[in-house]
């Protein structure tokens, strides 16, 4: 199409709004009606401008600034159909502190829990040792709240996809800063202390199933934190 047609044809507006949202099928937070009320609302007119006169860039900005959307492309075809293609933030974690919940990405973007959609991904609460507002989005500005966010991400990676994944069904920041985990079986908990070292708490763990469980079961709580030792108590 020559220049001079594009500044004569027209954006056909709504009814012409073609979105594609590449990951719809693992995560709904973002629905195509919803793009067309952000550009109704945020673009407000873009029906009937002629095709070079709408702001691609900025129509690529506005839905890209919205807390669950990793990435935004937008284009114009002759017909006056205007293309909004986007993928969806993808969460790993979610921590809820009893007074704000939100998701982390593997990136360690920060974002907040959505009205629609949710994510089966695991769990962190009790005293999370970030001050994240209501709302936030973004990596914390805090470097030792950076810090603890990505390893906690490590942590989180490192049982995915593992026994693990399914048998922790709970993971608990307590009072002194310690993570605790809850087996999905049996009465113990394990005091996990900090995210490090993590491959070999995991492999502390699995020594109690293997060899304590057998001879003495009962207990109540099972210490990790000491380098190359399992500290049981009833």
């Amino acid at each position: 199409m020559s220049v001079r047609e594009r500044r004569t044809r027209t954006c056909q507006g709504k009814g012409s709004l073609d979105v594609t949202i590449a990951d719809s099928l693992e995560r709904q937070f973002v629905r195509k009606a919803d793009v067309a009320r952000w550009l109704e609302k945020e673009y407000r007119a873009y029906a009937g401008l002629p095709l070079d006169s709408v702001d691609l860039n900025r129509i690529e900005k506005l839905v890209g600034a919205h807390s669950v959307v990793r990435d935004a492309q937008a284009w114009l075809t002759d017909d006056g159909v205007l293309h909004v293609e986007l993928s969806q933030r993808q969460p790993v974690v979610r921590f809820d502190d009893g007074t704000n919940g939100y998701y982390a990405d593997a990136t360690g973007f920060v974002f907040p829990l959505q009205s629609q959609g949710s994510a089966d991904v695991p769990v962190v609460n009790g005293h999370i040792p970030m001050k994240i507002p209501r709302g936030f989005k973004g990596t914390p500005a805090d470097a030792a709240e950076k810090a603890w966010l990505d390893k906690m991400i490590g942590l989180i990676n490192t049982i995915t996809g593992t026994v693990w994944e399914h048998n922790i069904v709970k993971i608990t920041v307590n009072t002194k800063g310690d993570l605790v985990l809850t087996p999905r079986e049996g009465q113990e908990q394990f005091i996990f202390g900090e995210p490090v070292r993590v491959q070999e708490k995991l492999r502390l763990m699995k020594a109690y199933y293997e060899s304590v469980v057998p001879a003495r079961p009962g207990y109540r709580t099972v210490d990790l934190r000491y380098r190359g030792q399992l500290v049981c108590r009833k």
